[in-house]
């Protein structure tokens, strides 16, 4: 039996639904991407790439409340999260996990010490040589603070020029997005140009 016209168009617009529910439902819950708009991560994530977020490694978050259910794992130290800004929560931020719940972090000229120890940070990097003094501003030298429960303390791996716990204080479990996973796209504003070498890596 040949099909008309408009059962035509009704199952096209069946279809059209169905991957629009179906890909809503993937962003709210599993996968979401995140373009990188400034260099606080700098080396780890240049501005311009395109992230993937995995949304479900922490918990899938219960519509119209802060609970999370099917938790594989909480935040580890070194986790690069995508999180909402505690000081503007309409805007996304991504920092690194450089402290949970529990730890105490201190700064000294610029070395950071997670519970006394030391921490080995290869993916950071320093811009600036100055060293400011503890008291004028805690960009190098803070603590020691214990973090409190259900909190991160996280900090941006371009160490001199990033916006961090440091100046706004910590970020809530519950204003978790999710982690980044993997760049699936990079565009180099200055050279207008793709950063195929960049594409498929995974963020770490």
């Amino acid at each position: 039996m040949k099909k008309t016209k408009k059962q035509i168009l009704w199952e096209y617009t069946k279809a059209v639904i169905t991957a629009l529910i179906l890909a809503l439902f993937i962003r709210a819950y599993f996968i979401q991407a995140f373009k990188i708009p400034s260099g606080s991560m700098i080396p780890t994530l240049q501005i311009g790439d395109h992230i993937l977020v995995n949304k479900f490694i922490y918990g899938t978050k219960i519509p119209f409340s802060d609970n999370r259910v099917l938790v594989f794992r909480k935040p580890r130290r070194g986790d690069i999260i995508v999180f909402k800004y505690p000081e503007d929560p309409s805007r996304d931020f991504i920092k690194r996990v450089i402290a949970v719940e529990g730890d105490v972090i201190e700064s000294r000229n610029k070395v950071i010490y997670v519970n006394g120890n030391p921490v080995n940070e290869p993916y950071t990097q320093h811009t600036d040589t100055t060293l400011k003094p503890r008291g004028i501003e805690p960009r190098d030298n803070f603590g020691p603070y214990i973090v409190p429960k259900e909190k991160l303390f996280m900090m941006g791996d371009n160490r001199d020029q990033s916006y961090d716990s440091r100046y706004w204080g910590y970020v809530d479990m519950k204003e978790i997005r999710g982690e980044a996973l993997i760049i699936y796209w990079s565009w180099d504003g200055k050279k207008h140009w793709p950063r195929l070498e960049r594409i498929g890596r995974l963020v770490k």
